[in-house]
């Protein structure tokens, strides 16, 4: 089949997830499109798997620029032709939708749900479009039950589907942390937590920073690591120099491959406010490493059984994070130990190309269903 994935952003785990699947739907021998703008890594590294890529200028929040952007995504659309077109985030999903209407079967795939991702008349606005635009999703596609619950207590009445996300555990496989530290240039007995993601409200590396003082008196020689590159660099960057942390915590930067500082990490931190399913502590998991999340969507799911007690905490809960970051980062042998039994179940439960094929069998079964019942499938417009 010929399938179309449209995405703004580019960078961050959106972007890697569309590129796990245009590798398999690539190696299934799927024709496969990406439209997305300029800049970021998705539309190189989509290419050298084997995407058909289409320069689609857009911003990532909407504004005045949205209709030009809406009519340049249906001349890409009618000049791929494609069987199914697959919706990335919520500026996609948006201009994806309002250009094509439900002329092509369509999936939706918001990756956290927009409104909860702001406040006020803004949040109410938001929700309001996602009510009204599902009847242009033929399917819309969570990474989680509880993404799937949010959308239906917010109101959304669609056609639903889930596929928890997943990465390639092959590549994250566990490495030896001391060559890590070493080419890393870190202490190589120092205990070190490590959060990876893009600097950003919410990922909540503020919160992290909040806490980190307390942590560091209760674990002196503990050493912490942000990272990714964003938005919120320059004002993280101010709370470590007004923290009197220089020495103690680094702002890495973005980097074109995680795994040295998963490898190095005795433990994964992401404190976010909102999610999905984040990729970061997938991958940590398939390292072989323990993780500590925010309890909100795709957390729970993302973990087995026994290890939630110790792995969650609520959401911006300082107090929390302080006591369950000292706790593992004061005993590295069980941090060696849960991070080993993560890994298995990473393997098991979360293994990319077991969602590469969930999503196959996605697309198969739209196709094969035809119009939903109580609804017209509309014909294809003239300029699609």
């Amino acid at each position: 089949m010929t399938i179309l994935h449209i995405s703004q952003p580019v960078d961050g785990g959106v972007a890697r997830v569309v590129v796990d699947l245009v590798r398999g739907q690539r190696e299934a021998g799927h024709r496969v499109l990406v439209a997305c703008p300029p800049g970021g890594r998705l539309a190189g590294e989509a290419a050298a798997v084997g995407a058909l890529v289409r320069e689609w200028p857009a911003r990532r929040s909407p504004g005045p620029a949205t209709a030009a952007e809406v009519w340049r995504l249906r001349r890409i659309v009618r000049a791929a032709g494609p069987d199914v077109l697959h919706l990335h985030s919520a500026k996609a999903g948006l201009a994806g939708r309002l250009a094509v209407r439900g002329a092509v079967p369509t999936v939706f795939q918001p990756h956290a749900w927009s409104f909860a991702a702001v406040d006020g008349a803004l949040a109410g606005a938001t929700l309001r479009w996602e009510r009204y635009a599902t009847r242009w999703a033929h399917r819309l596609l969570c990474v989680s039950v509880q993404e799937r619950t949010d959308g239906v207590t917010a109101g959304l009445h669609a056609h639903w589907a889930v596929v928890p996300n997943g990465v390639d555990v092959r590549h994250y496989a566990p490495a030896d942390r001391r060559a890590a530290r070493i080419a890393l240039g870190l202490e190589p007995a120092a205990p070190l937590a490590v959060c990876v993601g893009r600097l950003c409200r919410q990922k909540g590396q503020d919160v992290l920073l909040t806490a980190w003082p307390e942590v560091r008196r209760r674990v002196p020689g503990a050493r912490l690591a942000l990272v990714g590159g964003g938005p919120e660099e320059a004002r993280l960057a101010a709370m470590v120099r007004e923290g009197a942390e220089p020495s103690r915590v680094r702002l890495v930067g973005d980097v074109a491959d995680p795994r040295p500082w998963l490898a190095a990490a005795d433990l994964v931190v992401l404190p976010s406010r909102w999610e999905g399913m984040a990729l970061a502590p997938l991958e940590a998991m398939a390292s072989g490493r323990p993780v500590l999340l925010s309890d909100v969507p795709g957390a729970r799911e993302s973990l087995p059984p026994s290890e939630r007690a110790g792995a969650l905490v609520p959401a911006e809960d300082v107090s929390a994070l302080i006591t369950r970051m000292a706790e593992a980062l004061s005993d590295p042998i069980e941090c060696e130990r849960r991070g080993a039994r993560l890994r298995e179940h990473a393997a098991a439960r979360h293994d990319v190309r077991s969602v590469v094929e969930q999503v196959d069998a996605l697309y198969r079964d739209l196709l094969g269903a035809g119009p939903a019942p109580g609804r017209r499938r509309a014909r294809v417009p003239q300029w699609i």
